[in-house]
């Protein structure tokens, strides 16, 4: 079968993807990525074919003039880049999970912003040249980043079969779910869906009527352990997660035992990426944990390394990058943001996790989660934590051999679930019975 998967221009939302891609490859089926031109090199070095649509997204641009933009207290009000980190959840919290908070008018005033906030990463143009692929090309299945909606749109235009890829949490559907439960205890002529607008209006251009799975999709492909996934309605496919971390080569240090416990410690690009800065202070967490009796190895970009300053303890080594898939499992522990790759990677190693969320879509809640399994800890004041408590989370988790436990005990979970290869029969079956064009067999 013919399978295309679509996502917009961010490395991490692709990675999430390949495995699964490549799986379906393997088995025999032609397999294509859709996403704006500055993701083709990217995906092109993962071995798989990119189809270009849209314009370019340009995330480093945005982020190097919000850079620009900071501390220009009297101009930041009036710029289209001024995001303040510090106050995102509060102008979208999607990731709410506190049952007394999630109220008709907090459902209905996160799907009034989600939508043109989502917009911002596709644009018309992307949506009509990927309507028009999927309608030359046919693809069988469409397989999407939940916060790419032109996925589900071109499916509906051309007939495929469609199901989101989540690549964390699965914040949509747990949202929806409550929000449409608040919607159905108001009166038919008070029911106020902007998501549903929002959408509709977009698919009304291609002909086309709302329908739920706009925004849930047929299907769900889940890569989080079901004890930390989010209970939702949505019909939910269970996948292992496999580690990429793109193009890489191990160094000969990480084949060499560690003399003292090895501490990982990275922040991601995401923050760089879209933002230009770290929410967290970088040096400040590599000074707290160096006064340990541990080996830091610090993953950082040219920016992070930067904020370092000079004279580095003994016992941290900063590397530019290194593969987490290799680095991991000679680690006792890992510092985070919580982004996706990092979070998945250190559950399939069984690492525990010290986490200091970036509040980015779903890292404070994977850190609740992840705590209340005892696999790991959480840093609750983001941005006013010291390096003192830091400190004390770290050796708490490498002095008691219970996180260490329990992380196994996730690994485990993992271990349990199909592999993206052995999810390919099932992925043909439900192909075979949503598509919605032709009478031929999915092979």
């Amino acid at each position: 079968m013919r399978v295309l998967f679509t996502t917009f221009a961010a490395r991490s939302h692709l990675y999430a993807q390949v495995p699964l891609a490549w799986a379906l490859r393997t088995a025999g089926h032609d397999v294509r990525i859709a996403s704006q031109p500055d993701l083709a090199d990217t995906i092109t070095r993962t071995g798989l074919t990119a189809v270009t649509v849209g314009e370019p997204l340009n995330q480093a641009d945005d982020a190097a003039a919000a850079d620009e933009w900071a501390g220009r207290e009297d101009e930041t009000k009036a710029s289209p880049y001024a995001v303040d980190t510090a106050t995102w959840p509060e102008v979208l919290d999607i990731s709410e999970t506190a049952p007394e908070r999630l109220t008709h008018d907090y459902t209905q005033g996160v799907f009034a912003a989600y939508g043109p906030l989502i917009f911002r990463y596709f644009s018309w143009q992307m949506t009509d040249d990927l309507v028009r692929y999927a309608r030359w090309w046919r693809p069988d299945l469409i397989v999407w980043d939940p916060l790419t909606f032109v996925g589900p749109v071109a499916a509906l235009a051309s007939g495929a079969a469609h199901a989101r890829l989540l690549f964390g949490l699965d914040l949509v559907g747990w949202m929806r779910g409550h929000h449409l439960a608040a919607l159905a205890e108001r009166a038919p002529e008070v029911r106020d869906d902007p998501m549903a607008e929002w959408l509709g209006q977009t698919l009304e251009e291609y002909g086309l009527d709302f329908t739920e799975e706009a925004i849930t999709g047929q299907w769900t492909i889940d890569p989080v352990p079901s004890p930390l996934a989010l209970p939702s309605d949505v019909m939910r496919v269970p996948m292992r997660y496999i580690p990429y971390n793109g193009p890489a080569v191990v160094p000969s240090w990480v084949l060499e035992p560690p003399s003292r416990p090895r501490v990982c410690i990275t922040l991601g690009v995401s923050q760089q990426e879209v933002f230009g800065r770290d929410r967290a202070s970088v040096a400040e967490i590599v000074a707290a944990v160096a006064t340990l009796d541990v080996e830091v190895v610090a993953t950082l970009n040219a920016a992070q390394v930067a904020a370092l300053g000079a004279g580095l303890p003994a016992n941290v080594r900063v590397a530019d990058f290194v593969p987490l898939d290799a680095l991991l499992p000679t680690c006792a522990a890992v510092i985070s943001h919580g982004g996706a790759g990092t979070f998945q990677t250190a559950l399939a190693h069984g690492v525990p996790q010290v986490l200091v969320p970036d509040m980015i879509w779903d890292t404070a809640r994977k850190a609740e989660r992840l705590q209340a399994a005892g696999a790991g800890v959480r840093i609750t004041d983001v941005d006013g934590f010291s390096a003192g408590e830091l400190r004390g989370l770290l050796a708490r988790v490498l002095d008691d051999p219970s996180f260490a436990r329990r992380a196994a005990d996730l690994r485990e979970e993992m271990l349990a679930t199909p592999a993206p290869g052995d999810l390919v029969p099932t992925l043909q079956h439900l192909t075979a019975r949503h598509r919605r064009f032709g009478a031929a067999d999915v092979r």
